[in-house]
């Protein structure tokens, strides 16, 4: 062999030996290790009781090798030793265990109850089943995405935990007529679901409930009745954005658009939004949004942080009248509202675009400025963007009043703030005049004075 190389075989036999894992498995009958001539057997065998029942085991050893009587067994419980006042020789090969009030398995594939000899060898080993039977499921709900597949979650019971393997079906047929059928895709949207990926019929009701099974008995859910056209939903609108209204700090605008999985099917949608501050976590929920894509938030705080969300709720899927269900919220979208000087109402609430607004001192606003707007201007083609411009007008007007106001000496202060003949006469007017290139706002006034655009702009 060349210099520097080992032998193997002189390598592997100085490498310890793996360790075995540590398995938690009810062990029938072991043998004793290295003696072969003897057998131990424990009674009752895998025995499933109620929890809070009471067992009386025995250990019998079978054989007569030196040394194994009943005096030198014992017991252990999933790995721990039982304490001695519980057992009791009843004969030379046997030994009898008495458990009291027992508890629910830790484990749902059975507790280990094992019967040992003196020097710690397994003889012999019984799976415990302690638990309770199912309960009937409940608040099964399910829901489609696509109209071809279904999916149902439902709740274990009023319990819900049995200590023991239970299994759970959902079945479903047609209402009057077909035979039953078994879902096969479990566990899709959670631990008690599963899902039917298709071969569903439409416009036709299908019945379907849920069974639970283990050692302890069966139950069986109420049925619930459905058409699919009544349970669809869809995913959270997509590319929802949040932006800022121009220079208005109170308000923030919100678009999204329609879920693309339904657009191929005849159908309406409403949305809802939801929305925080930043540094908290109650959400308001605006649920006058309609069917529109976008949508204001006003009377918010200025200079502050807002996180959105919007979901969706299908209706009107071919012809049905019942609404679908809601989808889950969009992922949070954040922006800001432009800081002020002067405190914002703090309210909240949604100004769908092109109708009226929901807000209260919005719409008294907006109902002042079109009775204004009537009265002097005489126009008629109004819309939001010229009222937005109006209020970013007026609370600049507002700043500058304050910026100069604390730029005035002391002396000058107190007469600055009494009107003036003069001042009293000026007033705050908008004017419309049309042109070819659009609309342009106008600027201040006096009384007896032409108007003069001041820094006019396209609407």
């Amino acid at each position: 062999m060349p210099a520097g190389r080992r032998d193997p075989a002189a390598q592997s036999a100085r490498r310890p030996p793996p360790l075995l894992p540590l398995l938690l498995l009810c062990v029938l009958g072991a043998p004793r290790g290295g003696s072969g001539a003897h057998t131990a057997v424990i009674s009752p065998q895998d025995p499933t009781l109620l929890i809070g029942s009471s067992l009386l085991a025995t250990c019998s050893v079978h054989g007569d090798p030196p040394g194994t009587t009943a005096e030198g067994l014992y017991w252990t419980l999933n790995g721990r030793r039982l304490p001695p006042e519980l057992s009791r020789v009843l004969n030379a090969s046997t030994l009898a265990l008495a458990l009291a009030n027992l508890n629910g398995s830790r484990q749902q594939s059975g507790d280990n109850l094992v019967c040992h000899a003196r020097d710690g060898s397994i003889l012999a080993g019984s799976c415990l089943y302690v638990g309770l039977p199912p309960e009937k499921p409940v608040n099964i709900s399910c829901w489609s995405k696509n109209m071809k597949d279904l999916t149902c979650r439902w709740t274990p019971g009023a319990h819900g935990e049995t200590f023991l393997h239970t299994n759970y079906s959902l079945k479903y047929k047609l209402r009057w007529y077909g035979q039953d059928n078994t879902c096969e895709e479990y566990h899709t949207v959670g631990p008690h679901s599963c899902h039917i990926p298709k071969d569903l019929a439409l416009f036709t009701p299908y019945e379907i409930w849920v069974e639970a099974t283990n050692r302890l008995g069966s139950a069986r859910s109420d049925v619930l009745t459905l058409d699919i056209l009544d349970v669809v939903t869809t995913d959270p609108p997509p590319d929802v954005h949040v932006s800022r209204v121009g220079g208005l700090e109170d308000q923030l605008s919100v678009r999204w658009v329609s879920p693309p999985a339904l657009k191929d099917f005849l159908f309406q949608a409403k949305y809802q939004i939801r929305y925080r501050v930043e540094d908290s976590v109650d959400w308001k929920v605006v649920d006058d949004v309609s069917n529109q894509t976008s949508c204001r938030l006003a009377g918010l705080k200025p200079g502050t942080v807002y996180f959105v969300q919007v979901r969706c709720n299908p209706f009107g899927i071919y012809g049905s009248k019942k609404a679908g269900i809601w989808s889950e919220w969009s992922h949070p979208t954040a922006a800001s509202t432009p800081r002020s000087e002067r405190p914002g109402p703090g309210g909240g609430a949604c100004e769908p675009r092109g109708g009226e607004p929901s807000s209260g001192p919005v719409r008294r606003e907006l109902k002042q400025f079109l009775g204004w707007l009537k009265k002097h201007a005489y126009c008629s083609n109004l819309s939001f963007r010229l009222y937005d411009q109006w209020r970013a007008w007026m609370q600049k007007s507002h700043k500058t009043r304050n910026q100069v106001g604390r730029t005035l000496p002391d002396s000058r202060r107190g007469t600055r703030d009494r009107p003036t003949p003069a001042l009293a006469g000026e007033r705050e007017a908008t004017r419309i005049e049309s042109s070819g290139s659009g609309d342009v706002l106008w600027g201040l006034s006096r009384e007896g004075e032409d108007p003069v655009p001041r820094n006019p702009r396209p609407i």
